[in-house]
């Protein structure tokens, strides 16, 4: 007799094991997509902009709620009005780092 007892585990509890296992990492997965779909990607709408400077790097441009953006390549002056995409969600951060209280 030795004083560890002499149990075989049955192949059902191994086979258990790797299904929560591969059910948890699944979730995992899922939640990671979640984030990538709702919170990074990009949200543009069409907005109407004052161009404040031509730069290398494209245009910065201030929207009608005061947030500088950059438009990208654009043909304006600074001052001249122009309709470009806005990402929606870089404002909501911006709001969120600098609250105007």
């Amino acid at each position: 007799m030795s004083a560890i007892p002499n149990r075989k585990m049955s192949k059902s509890t191994n086979y258990k094991n790797h299904f929560i296992v591969a059910g948890i990492l699944a979730g995992v997965g899922i939640a990671l997509l979640a984030y990538l779909m709702f919170y990074v990607s990009p949200a543009e709408v069409l907005e109407t902009v004052k161009i404040i400077a031509v730069t290398d790097s494209g245009c910065i441009a201030e929207t009608l709620d005061g947030h500088a953006v950059n438009i990208g390549q654009c043909q304006g002056e600074p001052g001249d009005f122009v309709s470009a995409y806005v990402d929606q969600k870089v404002k909501e951060r911006a709001e969120l780092m600098n609250p105007t209280n």
